[in-house]
């Protein structure tokens, strides 16, 4: 195993056990509004763990079952003492493997090693990483099925085109990364002299090329009132795709699907539901819909179908 690395091989088919409920330090993620999107927003990890979601030892991190994340070792990340020891500044991109994968990387953030105000990213189409497709599909956000995600976001240390920190990740997933990356941010905005250890692996099963997912850690080191820590692990997928990680490539597939709904439009009178911007919201008469925040599958187990024109 390549040292930086986390290959979970064949635990993703044998989990069984599950952990101590979570119950972990809250408050600097007070707040967060639904995003508009389908997907992950602050307030849904928030509550997540306030609800005891099952925790997940690090070696046997669970497949996808229609939530974005699933949270690792109680949310108690695993920096060693070496670590909390480095300087301010400090960041470490694992080389590439000889299969041209991404590992581990880490840094101790701050409002120092962010970019100055106005700054703009550079342009990272160059870097191709693995498992790379250029593919599109009509009802993802964008289009775009894959990012080149940054394993430490750009608003934490400012690294533009650093291939040891791209990987090929889904839409779904960098929209639920960078909910967890502005929590750093804001932690580290809203206490001046912050540092904020930070880590993100990906999560490779044998010699496949694409990530199943990424595992994120955070712990703040300086002494305050709210400290910050987390370790959850992100699935890399996109509602409606299926993907062959060993090569990138991709299908539709309806079976793969979230169970998070935010600001969608509820038909009561033909028990549907729809995206907000679904064309089909302005045939419905007044008195029949309603807005509905919540999650997916709260819906369909009361009965509700979702859109077959906007596929919410």
């Amino acid at each position: 195993m390549a040292e930086g690395r986390l290959d979970i091989g064949s635990v993703f088919d044998i989990i069984q056990d599950i952990g101590e409920t979570a119950g972990l330090l809250l408050q600097s993620f007070a707040g967060g509004s639904a995003s508009g999107q389908l997907g992950l927003c602050r307030s849904d990890y928030i509550k997540a763990v306030e609800d005891g979601v099952p925790s997940f030892d690090p070696g046997g991190l669970p497949e996808y079952a229609g939530h974005p994340f699933d949270i690792v070792n109680d949310n108690v990340p695993t920096f060693s003492e070496e670590d909390k020891a480095v300087g301010v500044g400090c960041e470490r991109y694992s080389e590439l493997d000889e299969m041209g994968r991404c590992g581990a990387a880490f840094a101790l953030v701050s409002e120092e090693t962010m970019p100055e105000d106005g700054e703009s990213r550079r342009a990272i189409k160059q870097i191709v990483p693995s498992g790379w497709h250029d593919v599109e599909y009509d009802f993802v956000e964008g289009r775009k099925l894959y990012n080149r995600c940054h394993l430490i976001g750009y608003r934490l240390t400012g690294e533009h085109a650093n291939e040891r920190n791209l990987i090929t990740g889904t839409r779904y997933m960098n929209h639920a990364m960078r909910v967890f990356e502005n929590m750093v941010a804001d932690h580290c905005a809203q206490h001046g002299d912050a540092g904020v250890l930070f880590r993100v692996t990906p999560i490779y099963r044998d010699d496949e090329l694409v990530a199943r997912g990424v595992q994120m850690e955070a712990l703040s080191i300086c002494e305050d009132d709210a400290p910050l820590q987390f370790n959850v692990y992100l699935h890399n997928i996109q509602p409606g795709v299926r993907i062959d990680y060993a090569t990138g490539a991709s299908c539709r597939d309806d079976s793969v699907q979230d169970s998070m709904v935010h600001d969608c439009i509820v038909n009561d009178a033909a028990k549907t539901f729809h995206r907000t911007s679904c064309p089909s919201v302005q045939l419905i008469k007044d008195g029949r819909m309603r807005k509905h925040t919540g999650m997916r599958q709260e819906l369909i187990d009361a009965g509700y179908k979702p859109c077959g024109r906007c596929r919410p």
